[in-house]
């Protein structure tokens, strides 16, 4: 088995790419080791010293190390880890981790749709090209609240990524939307 890693725009984040499904459709980030518990994979990784997050892509992980260690130390342990767990044929999830709320009025739904429309087919491809995920949270009063996740998590561009270029987007094909924030898990 052969895995790809590839530099984030986030120094402290590597994405490792193993050439089969993670996830699929579906995203799950890992803050810390004891949240990792659903994922015997993210659990594995965690258990390498200087892991500081884990996040798991459709076909991606990505993982932030703190900084007691370097990547040349860190990144043959991971990789190592990585091949093992899809080698034995592990899971990769035991259970769905739970969807947080969204905040969302009634009489908002067709603008949220189109809100979701925009960020799962321009925003979110990008976006998981570096690592990471946008996650939608929430709209009141036109403030569309989203949640970054992977290696977008932290990320020194993560703020002009929301300010310039996700809110710059929605505001320019939603005129419902005045601003976005972020939100936090």
């Amino acid at each position: 088995m052969f895995i790809e890693t590839e530099n984030t725009p986030n120094p402290a984040t590597l994405k490792f790419l193993p050439g089969r499904d993670v996830l699929g459709s579906r995203t799950a980030d890992f803050p810390s080791a004891e949240l990792a518990e659903a994922s015997p994979l993210a659990s594995a990784i965690f258990a390498l010293p200087g892991v500081a997050r884990v996040f798991l892509g459709g076909d991606f992980v990505t993982v932030t190390k703190t900084d007691e260690l370097s990547w040349a130390a860190l990144k043959p342990e991971i990789l190592a880890v990585v091949m093992e767990h899809f080698v034995a044929g592990r899971p990769v999830m035991d259970r769905h981790a739970d969807a947080a709320d969204e905040d969302v009025a009634e009489e908002d739904r067709d603008i949220v749709e189109q809100i979701k429309e925009l960020l799962d087919t321009r925003v979110r491809p990008a976006v998981a090209g570096d690592g990471g995920d946008v996650i939608f949270r929430g709209f009141r009063d036109g403030v569309v609240k989203l949640h970054m996740q992977g290696a977008c998590s932290g990320c020194p561009s993560s703020a002009a990524t929301l300010k310039h270029g996700i809110e710059n987007l929605l505001k320019h094909y939603v005129p419902e939307v005045r601003a976005v924030e972020q939100a936090e898990a």
